[in-house]
């Protein structure tokens, strides 16, 4: 979802004025898919621990499903890893547009 041109507010900055992120209009903290994107890259610290668990199990023959555990485990890292990584750069895209609109390189 584009922001509407009424929002640019940019073009009402002073020359060298930097503005924070949480008030500006174009900011990737006020898009919930930025936060759930982020909130997906914590969830891989879950899923490489079972994969770690399934590769511990299966080498150590423990389980009897470790290595069908640890295949598991890594179809569901790449596929939240995937997931969040999409999710972030759909959040940014308004900051890519400030971006490319106003020529800024911070």
């Amino acid at each position: 979802m584009a922001i509407s041109e009424d929002l640019y507010m940019e073009k009402s900055y002073k020359e060298g004025y930097v503005p924070s992120s949480l008030d500006s209009p174009h900011s990737s903290l006020h898009r919930t898919a930025t936060w759930v994107g982020m909130g997906l890259w914590l969830v891989t610290i879950f899923g490489l621990g079972i994969v770690i668990f399934g590769l511990e199990t299966w080498m150590d023959d423990t389980q009897e499903y470790g290595f069908e555990i640890m295949i598991g485990g890594i179809i569901g890292v790449v596929v939240v890893v995937a997931t969040a990584i999409g999710l972030i750069h759909a959040g940014r895209s308004n900051y890519r547009a400030y971006v490319k609109r106003s020529g800024r390189i911070q």
